[in-house]
């Protein structure tokens, strides 16, 4: 499996590399034909060599698919995916029948603490943001994994109170980083956000989904009090197999470091 280039030199002093992965719950297909990918995904995550990597649909449980699967790990998925030093952090969105769901934050900095917060819009979508405050090197960095919702307007809705979370529980002048599934490919979401400083990438979209062969941008990472440097997602059969999303890797310089 062929790793996303790194743009930067490897010491070069400042730079933070962050990923965000939706990663299907960690198995792909339906019924008795589905497959475990969650060990590849595994070897995926430490491949992105990411500081920080924000990941979506990870499970803490699920009864039915570890019956199912004699390989199925014996610790719960954001665990198992974090590379050997790194610290995880699991919130979750969904409980279903057989289990639970929601988001993960993997990191080579240390976690200094965590929160969650509901966002579900309504009955037929459980959805969640997973806080969390990471100490880079002398920096106080907030960041904050998100899943919105299908419906526009939900999107919409869960955008103001991401915008309400931040205003609330994040200091004026501290460095930002706001990382999902977006579930969207407009620029709605967008112009919200960056009227609170929170800035995507500009130029032309880097398509993550679907992986097989990708048309739109669904995975978003925005920032504040960073510069942003590169953004990009790795291609290939690999990787268009372990999820049906592919991972969005981004490179920032933090101000001060």
């Amino acid at each position: 499996m062929a790793a996303l280039a790194h743009s930067l030199d490897e010491e070069d002093d400042g730079v933070l590399r962050v990923a965000t992965y939706n990663i299907h719950k960690g198995v792909q297909g339906i019924g008795p034909a589905r497959r475990l990918e969650i060990h590849n995904l595994a070897l995926a995550v430490d491949t992105l060599d990411a500081d920080i990597v924000c990941l979506q649909e990870v499970r803490m449980e699920n009864r039915r698919e570890a019956g199912f699967f004699s390989l199925w790990p014996q610790v719960p998925q954001a665990e198992f995916l974090a590379p050997e030093g790194y610290e995880a952090v699991y919130s979750t969105n969904a409980v279903t029948k057989h289990g639970e769901h929601g988001n993960a934050l993997l990191s080579r900095w240390p976690i200094i603490r965590h929160r969650h917060e509901d966002m579900s819009d309504h009955r037929f979508e459980q959805r969640g943001l997973l806080h969390v405050e990471i100490m880079v090197g002398e920096i106080n960095l907030h960041a904050i994994v998100v899943h919105f919702g299908l419906i526009p307007a939900s999107r919409l809705r869960q955008t103001a109170q991401l915008q309400r979370y931040i205003a609330r529980e994040v200091p004026p002048e501290a460095p930002v980083i706001v990382a999902g599934d977006f579930n969207d490919w407009g620029t709605q979401v967008r112009k919200l956000l960056s009227a609170e400083a929170l800035h995507s990438f500009e130029g032309p979209r880097t398509f993550t989904y679907p992986s097989r062969l990708p048309v739109v941008q669904l995975d978003h990472i925005y920032a504040r009090g960073m510069k942003p440097l590169s953004l990009g997602a790795p291609r290939g059969r690999a990787w268009s197999r372990m999820s049906d999303h592919l991972p969005l890797i981004a490179e920032f310089r933090m101000h001060g470091a």
